[in-house]
């Protein structure tokens, strides 16, 4: 081989050296840009990844800031919230002036949260009475006069005592012991019942039309300008109990599902035996009660809680005296007493009276006699007719009666 086909021979393989020497070069910059685009990719997800709780927290705190904001700014002033009273009711002045003087750290009358208690009568001063009577009563003789599960099971003390009570209401007849007498049948015409049952039957009562009234129901007969003093001290931190001369267990299925936000460890009333379903014969202190058993209604009254009883129930129920009470009634006098003698902290008594005979069956001769009472014992009056801008709302009509259209 000659010396110039030596040189041709490596001056190809020069060649190939060349290529193969830009082949590796071209597909290790391929290479390593690929890695460094997959490394910028990954730096930028891991950057939107970081930024995306930041964004989420800062729109909690504009919400969360924005809650507190709106929380802040409710107005919870009696004149905001006591919209169903007229300006010039005493109610309304004095309640919102107590009010603003002891929720006011900086005032001599200040009322620490805990000690802010008010309580309230039930029949005649958060709900109707006169329609044609209370609810109990008007409860109790739908289950002895008309419930045709019951009517023929009724004992006839029970008919006895229903058929005084409706003459009571017809004519105005009195009865002596008529009132312990139907708390007795109260109990005793709900014995043996659990207390689901026994909501269940109040519940499908409350359906029932109103006697009286166009547009209301048995369960709707609540004061609505009454409801809002309840809220409205609420909203500002007092703590409201009802204290009911009615059964306990009553008062407690009336108030649920109403427009009263109050709890039923919060409700205080007359009260009847509990028994264990398979107790029997034996008594409480000698049974125990074991997983098969169920709570029913017993047909023992144990406490009537009106007058001095309901001193006290608050006495031991809530263990501190109130500063606030309401009523209507003789039966609510010594509630009213309790709480306006040697309180150490300010406190206030109203009375209604019930002086309303076009939206309501009124009594004037009986709130004439509450009116005396309230300037003989320093309580507030509140006049039904002249305070209050409406009773049951809108829509509800009072019937007109044949009393009426004689009167």
């Amino acid at each position: 081989m000659g010396k110039k086909q030596v040189s041709v021979i490596w001056s190809y393989i020069a060649v190939v050296l060349i290529a193969i020497t830009v082949a590796l070069c071209v597909a290790m910059y391929t290479v390593i840009n690929t890695k460094i685009n997959l490394a910028k990719e990954e730096a930028s997800q891991a950057a939107v990844t970081e930024t995306v709780p930041e964004t989420s927290v800062e729109v909690a705190d504009v919400n969360a800031s924005e809650s507190v904001a709106e929380a802040e700014n409710t107005d919870i002033s009696g004149v905001k919230m006591l919209t169903y009273w007229e300006n010039s009711a005493p109610l309304k002045q004095q309640l919102i002036s107590y009010v603003e003087r002891v929720t006011d750290e900086s005032n001599s009358s200040f009322i620490p949260v805990d000690r802010r208690i008010a309580v309230f009568d039930l029949d005649g001063t958060l709900f109707c009475e006169t329609d044609p009577t209370y609810f109990s009563h008007s409860l109790l003789l739908h289950r002895i006069l008309e419930d045709e599960g019951y009517k023929d099971r009724a004992s006839k003390f029970e008919k006895q005592t229903a058929d005084k009570l409706f003459k009571h209401i017809e004519t105005g007849k009195a009865y002596e012991n008529l009132d312990m007498d139907v708390s007795k049948c109260i109990g005793s015409a709900f014995s043996g019942v659990t207390l689901e049952e026994y909501d269940n039957y109040v519940q499908a009562f409350k359906t029932f039309p109103m006697p009286d009234y166009e547009g209301l129901l048995r369960g709707d007969g609540w004061y609505l300008p009454m409801i809002q003093v309840v809220n409205y001290l609420e909203a500002n931190d007092f703590t409201v109990y009802i204290v009911s001369g009615t059964d306990r267990y009553m008062v407690r299925s009336l108030v649920h599902g109403s427009p009263v936000n109050v709890p039923d460890s919060h409700i205080i009333g007359s009260d009847r035996d509990l028994i264990a379903s398979g107790q029997g014969d034996k008594g409480a202190k000698d049974y125990n009660f074991v997983s098969s058993d169920k709570l029913i209604t017993g047909g023992d009254v144990l406490t009537d809680n009106i007058q001095l009883n309901k001193v006290k129930a608050i006495v031991r129920e809530i263990g501190i005296q109130p500063v606030l009470s309401f009523g209507n009634s003789t039966g609510d006098a010594s509630m009213a007493e309790y709480v306006i003698t040697g309180n150490q902290y300010e406190s206030l008594a109203f009375m209604l009276c019930c002086d309303d005979t076009e939206r309501e069956n009124g009594n004037l001769k009986n709130a004439e006699e509450m009116n005396k009472m309230c300037m003989e014992h320093n309580w507030i009056p509140v006049s039904m007719k002249n305070d209050w801008t409406t009773i049951y709302g809108d829509g509800v009509m009072k019937k007109i009666t044949v009393v009426d259209a004689a009167g």
